[in-house]
């Protein structure tokens, strides 16, 4: 009876670790997604200049990054792309691990239809660019991590012990990255 009190109260700590690194994520992806080129104040003050600019066509941003003549333009490109897969790895490792669902297409639909929230979002409010480019990379990353949660319970057998591997990366990997983000975007709220 002792020890299960004991396990009962270790699953509770690992939860409140794994869901505090899962909201820190989340307001990074806020920050990110909608705060980086714009206050949360400047956001509805009817003054502002709003920017906007959709991509329809899968691919030509990638492709216009590609081959473009400037230095300065391929390293804005090369974050970019890489940015865009790099923030939708933990939605995709996160989804499996806290739905029931834990079907690839399932998980990778969820990561679309928000994906496309963002980028229908950013465009009504006129602080990005609406690109497809971005949606099929945002899904790319989010199945590179979905991939990385299936491999990590290929390897340990034990959705448990997925669980504890997970929370402990969060906590030792996830949550200084994520903070460090958050402080050096100056994160304001």
């Amino acid at each position: 009876m002792k020890n299960g009190g004991i396990m009962n109260k270790r699953e509770r700590i690992k939860i409140v670790f794994l869901y505090g690194v899962f909201i820190c994520y989340i307001l990074l992806l806020i920050k990110i997604l909608f705060l980086s080129r714009i206050s949360p104040l400047e956001l509805f003050n009817s003054q502002r200049t709003l920017f906007r600019s959709i991509n329809l066509i899968p691919f030509h941003s990638i492709m216009e990054y590609i081959s473009g003549s400037s230095d300065t333009l391929r390293r804005f490109a090369l974050g970019n792309v890489v940015g865009n897969i790099v923030i939708f790895i933990p939605l995709g490792i996160y989804l499996p691990l806290f739905k029931n669902d834990k079907r690839v297409k399932t998980n990778l639909l969820f990561i679309f239809i928000m994906s496309l929230f963002v980028e229908i979002i950013q465009g009504l409010l006129g602080i990005g660019a609406s690109d497809i480019d971005d949606i099929i990379l945002n899904c790319l990353g989010g199945w590179i991590g979905i991939s990385g949660y299936k491999f990590l319970l290929f390897i340990l057998r034990d959705e448990k012990k997925v669980h504890t591997a997970i929370t402990i990366l969060s906590v030792i990997v996830g949550l200084p990255v994520i903070l460090y983000l958050l402080f050096m975007m100056r994160m304001r709220f």
